[in-house]
């Protein structure tokens, strides 16, 4: 199973920005060949997907109440995929996983279902 890395969580303002960061440990596992997703789960609410990066053509899939906030992308150079989230709201706090996804980013966005493995997830905090 592959091993994924979130970082760049925190605690930030209404209105600001973060970038989340996924990293892998596991030696041979390249993003590149893989749908990629974020999805967060916030304290007594259920799974949401955020957003998904098509290994096809590297289209980005975002969902309702990330639309237009948020831009995801890769660097294969570094073979590390990102999440921009800007404009940020209280509703925005969750844990953020990254996620491997198994069935196609607009369906799993969309549904909040398809992910692989995931890793520990990075904590965002939106105060107002």
């Amino acid at each position: 199973e592959v091993q994924l890395v979130e970082s760049g969580g925190g605690l930030v303002q209404v209105g600001e920005s973060l970038r989340l960061s996924c990293t892998t440990s596991t030696a041979g596992f390249i993003f590149d060949d893989y749908n990629v997703g974020w999805f967060r789960q916030a304290p007594g609410k259920e799974r949401e997907g955020v957003s998904c990066l098509s290994e096809h053509d590297n289209s980005p899939y975002y969902g309702e109440s990330v639309q237009g906030r948020a831009a995801m992308s890769r660097d294969n150079a570094k073979n590390t995929v990102y999440l921009q989230l800007n404009n940020l709201k209280p509703d925005d706090t969750a844990v953020y996983y990254c996620a491997t996804v198994a069935i196609g980013c607009g369906y799993s966005v969309r549904s909040s279902i398809g992910y692989a493995s995931w890793g520990q997830g990075t904590q965002v905090t939106v105060s107002s």
